[in-house]
């Protein structure tokens, strides 16, 4: 399989480098933040309107004073207590911290290229009045790791750049032992609630239509959707080689998988 893109610590720090667009011969959309035959850049505008934030729901999410649910773009903080489920570990603490960085300031947004999620939810890039990045500024307090969902890819070397930084530093989530990177053959049958680090050995790399897995043990595996490989390197280099993969557990008869949608999400292990 040809790389159009490497891992993101091989990749030059662009800052808010062009994304490109184009089809393929069946239709599907590709996304890609190096130019390739017949793409075209994705116009997006960053916003200069500047809006009071009514209410912080939680570390990654914020209300406008005209009534827009904000979903910052890149990020995943920790889950705050809602109807009866606890909060997670470090989610009061980002929620705080987002309430007095947000104080006494407005924002603006730099929207994605999806623009809405399923919730309604308009996804942005938020900046204060003094050009503070704060989906960023959350990553480098420890106070949020990457998560990229393609294909919003603006802004990824840096996030991925502040992650590292923060998590050698132990900041944050990278210093509580809830977030602790676990090794596969320790999954119990009940597996593990919310976001999720993994270690294990790729046993062996099965490919259907839709995606491509690699099998860390007979419970589980990870699993990447075809359409986004050309953000990843060749998947056949994964044979072998011990990982620690990040996301959200899934269970289906018994087994369970993790989906990994871009490489930020795959750290190769020595």
């Amino acid at each position: 399989m040809r790389i159009l893109l490497v891992l993101l610590a091989c990749l030059p720090g662009w800052v808010n480098a062009e994304i490109y667009q184009w089809q393929d011969a069946d239709g599907s959309r590709h996304f890609s933040d190096r130019p390739v035959a017949d793409a075209k850049v994705v116009d997006i505008k960053p916003g200069y309107g500047f809006y009071r934030v009514q209410t912080v729901y939680d570390g990654d999410t914020v209300v406008l004073e005209d009534g827009r649910k904000i979903r910052f773009l890149g990020i995943n903080t920790p889950e705050v207590q809602h109807r009866d489920k606890a909060a997670d570990a470090g989610g009061d603490e980002a929620k705080r911290w987002l309430i007095d960085k947000l104080k006494n300031t407005k924002v603006r947004l730099e929207v994605g290229v999806e623009k809405t999620d399923k919730y309604g939810r308009t996804l942005a890039h938020v900046f204060t009045e003094n050009k503070a990045h704060i989906n960023l500024q959350l990553v480098q307090a420890g106070l949020a790791s990457v998560s990229i969902y393609p294909p919003e890819l603006f802004y990824i070397n840096e996030l991925a750049k502040a992650q590292d930084q923060a998590e050698q530093a132990k900041l944050g989530i990278w210093g509580r032992p809830e977030y602790a990177v676990m090794s596969v053959g320790s999954l119990s049958e009940a597996g593990h609630s919310g976001w999720t680090r993994l270690l294990g050995k790729v046993l062996n790399i099965r490919l259907t239509r839709k995606s491509v897995y690699l099998k860390f043990s007979d419970t589980f595996e990870a699993r990447i959707e075809s359409q986004w490989l050309d953000l990843f390197p060749d998947v056949n280099d994964y044979l072998g080689k011990t990982l620690e993969v990040r996301g959200w557990l899934n269970k289906s008869n018994g087994r369970f998988s993790m989906l990994i949608r871009h490489p930020s999400a795959i750290k190769e292990k020595t």
